[in-house]
Formats: C-alpha cells, sequence, structure tokens
C-alpha cells in the first residue's frame, strides 16, 4: 500500500461541536449511525465523503499514512458483514460499524508504515506484518479507518510541532497549531475527514488538542486496552483516546478499549473545582467558560465544592522526569536521530539516576494516593484542559509545554479517566476515579443533552 496525500484547493465547511447540526446528516456517531442503520447512508459512501475532506489543514498533513483504495476496500468490506440480532441501532451491527475513524501513527496497522512522527522509525521497521490490538479491534467492529494521523514527534510533545512532517495547523484556523500530540487527531475530526479519531494521552495529548479545536475528548483510565502492536512514549502514564464532535457520543466509545461491561452506572453527586488560585496564568475567557460549567453540572444536580490545588505545584517535577527517564529507555540508541529538543531531553531522562528515579516514584505514589483521597470525597474534578485558547503557528513555545503541562499532569499522575468538555472558549477537563469510566462518560453526555436542550436551532446551510 502507498501513502496517498491529498491537496485539494476547495474550500471546506468545518464542523466542531458546536455546530455539527448544521449538517443535514449530523457528522456524529449516533447521526451518522442513524442514517447508516435506516438505509439513507452506506459505508463506503461515508469513506468517499471521508476521503475527500482528508488533508485539508494548510499543512496538508493531517495524514502521515493514507491509502484510498486500502480505505474503500474497507468499507466495502464492512457492508458485508455478518449482521448480528438488535444492537443499539437495531441493524445487529455495534457503534462503530461504518464510521470513518482516524488512527495515531503510533499504533500499526498491516501493510502500512508506523513512524511515531519520525522518518528514522518509518524507514527503520518498514511496514508492520500485523495490526495492532487497537486496529485489530476496530476493523472487527465493522469501523473504516481512513489513515494514520500526525502527531508530534515521538508523541513527546504538546503542541503538534513537527520538524520533519511540519506543523499541524487546524483546519479551521491556519494561524493557529491544533496542539499535540494526537495532533492529527483533532485536524481529522476538525475537517470531516473521520467521525472519531484514535490517539494516546500521556500528559495530555487527547486533552489539550480536543480543547484547542473546539472538540471533545475522553482519555481512558490508565490500564485500559492492549498496547500491543502500539508505541509506548512512558508507561507509567501512557492512556489510549480519542476526540470527537458531539458529548452524547461518548458512552458509544467505552467499550473501545475494554471487553468488560459494567455492572451498573450510578449517578454522582458532587463535584470539585480547582480554587481561582491556581487559575492566575489563565486567560479570563477560559475562566469564564470554567465558571459556565460548573453552573451547567449545577443544573444537573451535582453540587459543587471549591478546592486548593496549591499542592498540585510539584506535579511536572515528578511528571517530567519520570516520562524522560521511561522514553529513553524505550529509544535508548537512537537519540541523534531525533531533533534536538527530543534529544535534549532524552539525554536528561538517561541520567537521571536510579537512587533519583525510586525517590520519584515514591513521589508519584504520594501523589496519586492524595488524588485518590480527593476523588474519594468529590467523586468528580473540574478545570480547564489548557490555560490558553490557541497556539499561535511559528510562534516560540519553548515555555508552552510546562505551562500547559501544569494544568494536565496532576490527572496524569493519578492515571484517571477524563472527559474534555468543548466550550465557546477554550475546553474543561471532568476527571473521574480510576476505572469509572463508563460512569463519567455517562454524566458527560447528560451535559450534552442539556446543552442542546438550551441551544437555539440554527437553519441549515
Amino acid at each position: 500500500m502507498d501513502a496517498l496525500y491529498k491537496n485539494s484547493p476547495q474550500p471546506i465547511k468545518v464542523f466542531t461541536g458546536y455546530n455539527s447540526h448544521m449538517l443535514l446528516t449530523p457528522w456524529t456517531i449516533r447521526g451518522l449511525r442513524n442514517a447508516l442503520a435506516n438505509g439513507s447512508e452506506r459505508p463506503s459512501g461515508l469513506a468517499e465523503q471521508a476521503m475527500s475532506q482528508s488533508n485539508r489543514n494548510p499543512g496538508r498533513n493531517t495524514y502521515l499514512w493514507q491509502d484510498s483504495a486500502w480505505t474503500h476496500a474497507e468499507a466495502t468490506s464492512c457492508e458485508g458483514m455478518t449482521r448480528g440480532v438488535g444492537e443499539r441501532f437495531g441493524d445487529g451491527h455495534g457503534a462503530l460499524w461504518g464510521l470513518p475513524v482516524s488512527v495515531k501513527d503510533c499504533f500499526d496497522l498491516a501493510g502500512a508504515p508506523t513512524s511515531c512522527g519520525v522518518n528514522f522509525y518509518r524507514d527503520l521497521h518498514g511496514n508492520a506484518v500485523r495490526d495492532s490490538w487497537l486496529v485489530e479491534r476496530l476493523r472487527a467492529a465493522g469501523a473504516v479507518i481512513t489513515g494514520k494521523t500526525h502527531l508530534h514527534p515521538l508523541a513527546y510533545g504538546i503542541t503538534g510541532e513537527n520538524p520533519e512532517f511540519g506543523d499541524c495547523l487546524q483546519p479551521n484556523d491556519p494561524t493557529a497549531l491544533t496542539g499535540g500530540s494526537s495532533s492529527g487527531a483533532a485536524a481529522s475530526v476538525q475537517e470531516g475527514s473521520a467521525v472519531v479519531a484514535f490517539g494516546t494521552d500521556t500528559g495530555g495529548s487527547i486533552r489539550v488538542p480536543a480543547a484547542l479545536c473546539g472538540l471533545a475528548g475522553y482519555r481512558a483510565s490508565l490500564g485500559r486496552g492492549d498496547w500491543r502492536g502500539g508505541a509506548h512514549l512512558a508507561e507509567s502514564f501512557d492512556t489510549m483516546g480519542c476526540i470527537f464532535r458531539d458529548l452524547e457520543d461518548v458512552p458509544l466509545l467505552a467499550s473501545s478499549f475494554t471487553t468488560a461491561e459494567p455492572a451498573s452506572i450510578a449517578s454522582y453527586k458532587t463535584f470539585a473545582v480547582v480554587d481561582k488560585t491556581f487559575l492566575h496564568d489563565c486567560e479570563p475567557e477560559i475562566v469564564g467558560s470554567l465558571d459556565a460549567t460548573v453552573l451547567e453540572l449545577e443544573a444537573l444536580g451535582l453540587r459543587a465544592v471549591r478546592i486548593d490545588a496549591g499542592w498540585w505545584a510539584d506535579s511536572v517535577e515528578i511528571f517530567a522526569p519520570i516520562q524522560a527517564s521511561e522514553a529513553a529507555r524505550i529509544h535508548a540508541g537512537y537519540f541523534d536521530r531525533f531533533e534536538p529538543t527530543i534529544r535534549e531531553r532524552l539525554q536528561w531522562g538517561s541520567g537521571i539516576s536510579a537512587k533519583e528515579n525510586k525517590n520519584l516514584r515514591k513521589r508519584h505514589d504520594a501523589f496519586r494516593e492524595r488524588m485518590d483521597q480527593v476523588l474519594a470525597t468529590h467523586e468528580l474534578l473540574l478545570l480547564p484542559a489548557a490555560p490558553v485558547s490557541r497556539l499561535a503557528a511559528g510562534a516560540e513555545h519553548s515555555q508552552t509545554r510546562g505551562r500547559l503541562l501544569r494544568y494536565t499532569t496532576p490527572f496524569s499522575l493519578a492515571g484517571v479517566p477524563v472527559v474534555t468538555i468543548p466550550c465557546p472558549t477554550g475546553g474543561m477537563q471532568l476527571a473521574a476515579a480510576r476505572g469509572c469510566d463508563e460512569r463519567l462518560l455517562h454524566l458527560a453526555a447528560q451535559l450534552g443533552a442539556l446543552r442542546k436542550a438550551k441551544a437555539p436551532v440554527a437553519p441549515l446551510w
């Protein structure tokens, strides 16, 4: 299979979670699945639409690998899949059947290269001989993979900048980065070439792109999913996740990374919000979005409590060296093959002594235990996914990483599931205790339904 890069000049309407209702067939999981179930759409037709929208960002680099013929063959194959009985949409197929989805280029797809965002690994390993667990699971569910998406080199960054494949810019804003490391994932959903984009989140790689691009995101609990055929960055923090448009869709994604079914889903009663002192570097409009989200959760019957998060101050100090140490071990012997910023982090990580690592692990354990206690008391935690609403393309971002990680690493250290809630400005993180993914996703869907009930009906374009 050969890589296919599209370079089409015609304009595109971009649909995020805030205007996707303007589509005649809403480009959401439920919208497209209902259309497939009633026969008004076919998987091959959706694949054609998705491929025609691919690589519409300014750098034409949403995807690092794509093969139109392969994707169309997948769509045709899925049309011939045996139907079961019932299922959620009444057509005997699962929630992802026939839907165009993208996969981050750190997961193997048989017959395609896996770059991890660098030419070196793409060339070193050649084409994968078998699917990763995630790809295998998606194909078995009848999802139609539209390609493998752009990422920050080695998934080791949060801006979406990549000197080898080009920086990933937003399809609807050529002056803004998508954020990373699941950069192409966000771009694929924003441009309309995927209804769900599957990626990873180590230190915010799902949460930040979702927030910056006006989309929803789901970072699974640490330990969910099987990493066979997936490239790790730092095993202590790596989680699977996805980016999509509609919060009401998120319960349909709960089974993407697990085969277990929850016995029951209890309602939440309380949630904690970070005290305003933590938000000292946050844009005022994002603080306003946080306050509005608090009111929405209260409208669902939850009681809000403000908490002092001052003790999170050392989260990056714990997270960054553990991440660097684990990444250095994975990429040992190849440091000189990577761009200077990544190489310097790996060299730093390789120099962290066993004694330092042991101390860091103790601090990590203590931090996680304290977060567990907070969630046991307050059930949920809410704070912005990023303190900024956009990252300007071409700007100097050497200090950006630390500023963003301050908001994301507390949940990375805790290993908890997180939903990114899109807002008119920025996005919010809503986190629950480890393993409570389904319960959290159910609440997020309720929030999505509440928003739609309050929103005015927009005219069709």
